[in-house]
């Protein structure tokens, strides 16, 4: 405990929270989407919001304090996006029934090293590529923000310019303040006056068995999880300096989707956009010590889902543009970094470019989306240069 309190620092906090804001508020109402097409009514809602939350904030904070890495697990977005469109007439049981059976395959893939040996063979160029691709329109968001409400994003982002200036480690902090109180300025009623105040409660069902669901929607989710989530999360930590065992954190993901699905949690993954927060010098210089904001993610994630509806209306009550915006900025040193490894040798710039702009373009092929099309682009283009210069 005395080391975890050294190594404390508000930068790192700040990035633990603003991770989960963005988290929570970029994707949240995907998830309503996706439990209302699964036939959940509000208490089932609730619960699924709530083992969403316990189960990244529990795999944040002991995956972080135990390999001294700063470890950020989120839902599956794409995936909560697939179930949207995919569930069709199955019953509320035999979703549940989807969610374990694809939790089941990603922990085998964690046991058996598969996912980490091929993740060895991705060159560090590509990887950074990719995650740059990804990262990409989170940086023109802030524009894109800037265009439907220019005095709140300009104002952001002028507070970042100028803090980066002076106190670089607490800029997204200040970021963060000077949304927050032009919102808070311009709202014409008190927050409090529009969020419930009371805790909701899980909902346990116990999964059916449909052969036709589990190949038709749960094996989708399987892929899109591990193609749209862990690769660019593993990319993340790869650039960052991180090299944690990949195979004992996709295991552990799988095994809390297994263990939570019966209260709606559908999909657990590494986090690849808030992971990029907590892991970059913005989070603290020394990488040594980033492991403070999974730490923080972690406890906020599980106050998150703790508060349930309050925090989902809290949420709610903050403007697309200020959240876009807070993600862009935060976001801003990462992807200029990861296009400087990406781009900096002769050899691999050729194949990064490629694979950047593949994961840029969004394109999906049979269900996969664009961030497994880049790397295997990329390392194809990688392997077509090699022959030629023999």
């Amino acid at each position: 405990m005395g080391k975890i309190f050294s190594d404390m620092s508000v930068s790192a906090l700040v990035a633990g929270f603003v991770a989960v804001l963005i988290g929570f508020a970029s994707s949240v109402v995907i998830v309503f989407q996706a439990a209302q097409s699964a036939g959940a009514d509000s208490n089932v809602i609730v619960s699924w919001i709530m083992a969403l939350g316990l189960g990244m904030g529990g795999t944040c904070f002991f995956l972080s304090l135990w390999y001294r890495a700063p470890v950020i697990t989120a839902w599956s977005t794409p995936g909560a996006a697939l179930l949207v469109t995919s569930l069709g007439s199955i019953t509320y049981a035999e979703v549940i029934g989807v969610f374990v059976f694809a939790g089941v395959l990603t922990l085998l893939t964690g046991l058996s090293g598969l996912f980490d040996k091929v993740m060895r063979l991705v060159p560090l160029p590509i990887a950074c590529a990719m995650l740059a691709g990804v990262l990409f329109k989170f940086g023109l968001s802030i524009f894109d923000s800037m265009m439907s409400d220019t005095f709140l994003v300009g104002v952001m982002l002028m507070t970042y310019l100028v803090s980066k200036r002076f106190v670089p480690r607490y800029s997204v902090l200040f970021v963060l303040l000077a949304g927050v109180s032009l919102v808070l300025a311009r709202s014409e009623e008190s927050f409090l006056a529009v969020i419930p105040l009371t805790l909701g409660h899980f909902v346990w069902v116990w999964p059916e068995w449909n052969l036709s669901a589990l190949i038709g929607v749960g094996l989708p989710l399987y892929i899109v999880t591990m193609t749209s989530q862990n690769i660019p999360g593993v990319a993340v930590m790869r650039s960052n300096g991180y090299h944690t065992p990949v195979s004992p954190l996709i295991s552990w993901t799988g095994f809390t989707s297994i263990v939570l699905a019966p209260l709606g949690g559908f999909a657990f993954n590494l986090a690849a956009i808030t992971a990029a927060i907590c892991s970059g010098d913005e989070c603290h210089k020394d990488p040594k010590r980033r492991y403070i904001a999974g730490l923080s993610a972690g406890v906020f994630y599980v106050l998150a889902g703790l508060a349930g509806v309050s925090v989902v209306a809290l949420f709610s009550v903050f403007p697309t543009t200020m959240i876009t915006a807070l993600a862009g900025i935060a976001l801003l040193g990462t992807i200029g970094m990861n296009l400087k490894s990406a781009m900096i040798d002769d050899v691999n710039r050729e194949a990064a470019l490629v694979t950047f702009l593949v994961t840029v373009s969004g394109v999906s092929f049979v269900g996969i989306a664009s961030a497994f099309w880049g790397i295997l682009f990329g390392v194809i283009c990688l392997l077509i240069s090699k022959i030629k210069h023999k």
